[in-house]
């Protein structure tokens, strides 16, 4: 199965730090709000996720979630999380540490699109 959302080895050692500090995680791309359509990296639960958000997969093991309204915008892409310096202006866990997480996209081929993991 074709995973629609990855993580990179730079975003990864970040989470891996920020559990240390605030234990499980959770992410969603937030659809504008705040920090325009940045990730937003949360403790686990303290973000409300209802029947409008879909889960993407699992990084880190961390969920990633996204509103199913931007979902239907994304659907044919591939997502990975990275992170990069700079202070977004959100509520994410990252911010405080000099850093943002965002997103690199890529649409997917034929053959991942039809092999991709269900929502």
């Amino acid at each position: 199965m074709t995973k629609r959302i990855e993580v990179s080895h730079e975003a990864e050692s970040v989470i891996n730090a920020l559990k240390k500090t605030h234990g499980e995680l959770m992410f969603h791309q937030s659809g504008g709000c705040c920090d325009g359509s940045a990730p937003m990296c949360f403790s686990k639960g303290e973000f409300f996720i209802d029947d409008n958000d879909v889960l993407l997969g699992n990084i880190a093991d961390c969920n990633f979630y996204m509103s199913r309204d931007q979902f239907e915008y994304w659907k044919h892409t591939h997502l990975t999380l990275d992170v990069v310096k700079g202070r977004g202006a959100s509520f994410s866990l990252e911010i405080p540490l000099g850093i943002r997480f965002i997103i690199q996209s890529r649409l997917f081929s034929d053959e991942e699109y039809k092999s991709l993991d269900p929502i």
